[in-house]
């Protein structure tokens, strides 16, 4: 075990820092006669562009050992593969554990592990929850949501002063997503100020007819795939397929982050008071790997 998980005091939790210079050193053998000005400057230009490991953190289960184990913590769509368990966790998501095991078991996939849901709702609306947090975790949610303020507003006020949400997100570079740029200030706070609760027919064209392989290595080796392959066919059944939902909700990305446009949208939301939520980590992606991990906190 990397951390110690006794304490629930996650207002007073310090994270590995993102990059540990004498670690990052250590790591790497033609860095080791760089001094740390070097080293800082290494990175930023191109360790992070390369992957390049430069904390303690190596897989997301590295990331997710660093939630205390007595902490309160709210596990946002678990679907048959919860991150966490035990009499702590308690599970948000838009099916029950039936309806889940149900969709898993179609999927083809192992249904068995589903948990009990505490909180559903189909609409996904987090207001539903009665409780407060310690802390607040998702993994591959926060890019579904048609309205990223609403969502982090929502995550604020679940918390408990002081508490965290811990992200898991993908990389668009490094996924799918890659060819789809990434998204804008401008285009979250339109999302907001529209009320959106469904995603538009620009994100439905975007995930059916813009993305490509999904293999991290691929993408990290230069190879994207092919852009717009079929581009006719996909835009128009994207078209019916937005028509034929009729306002329903339909499960496709509507935002595309990398490690560094993360950090930056956060930071805006909380700059122009749309978000009290403050960036605590941002954990760059590893060679091979297709997600990055964040850390934001509300204020004490």
């Amino acid at each position: 075990m990397l951390f110690s998980r006794k304490s629930a005091q996650v207002n007073k939790l310090e994270f590995p820092p993102e990059v540990d210079l004498p670690l990052y050193r250590s790591l790497h053998n033609d860095l080791a006669s760089m001094n740390d000005l070097e080293l800082a400057h290494h990175y930023a230009e191109h360790g992070s562009r390369e992957g390049r490991q430069s904390n303690v953190l190596r897989t997301r289960h590295d990331f997710t050992e660093m939630i205390p184990r007595s902490a309160k913590v709210l596990e946002i769509g678990p679907f048959c593969v919860p991150i966490l368990r035990g009499p702590t966790i308690s599970y948000f998501d838009v099916l029950n554990k039936e309806q889940l095991s149900e969709r898993a078991r179609k999927l083809g996939w192992e249904h068995s592990n589903c948990p009990e849901i505490d909180y559903v709702s189909n609409s996904g609306d987090l207001r539903i929850v009665t409780e407060q947090f310690d802390v607040v975790l998702s993994s591959h949610a926060i890019e579904h949501q048609p309205d990223l303020i609403r969502h982090l507003v929502d995550v604020e006020h679940l918390l408990n002063p002081g508490g965290v949400y811990f992200l898991i997100i993908p990389d668009k570079n490094y996924c799918f997503d890659h060819f789809i740029p990434e998204s804008s200030l401008a285009g979250i706070i339109d999302a907001h100020v529209h009320c959106q609760s469904t995603h538009s027919l620009r994100s439905i064209i975007e995930h059916r007819a813009l993305i490509t392989h999904n293999d991290p290595l691929e993408h990290w080796k230069g190879n994207h795939g092919e852009f717009m392959c079929d581009i006719a066919d996909k835009v128009e059944l994207a078209i019916s397929e937005y028509r034929a939902a009729d306002g329903a909700y339909i499960d496709v990305h509507a935002w595309y982050f990398s490690p560094s446009s993360f950090r930056g949208i956060i930071s805006a939301l909380n700059q122009t008071s749309y978000s009290g939520l403050c960036t605590e980590r941002v954990y760059h992606t590893l060679y091979g790997q297709f997600e990055f991990w964040a850390i934001l906190r509300k204020p004490l």
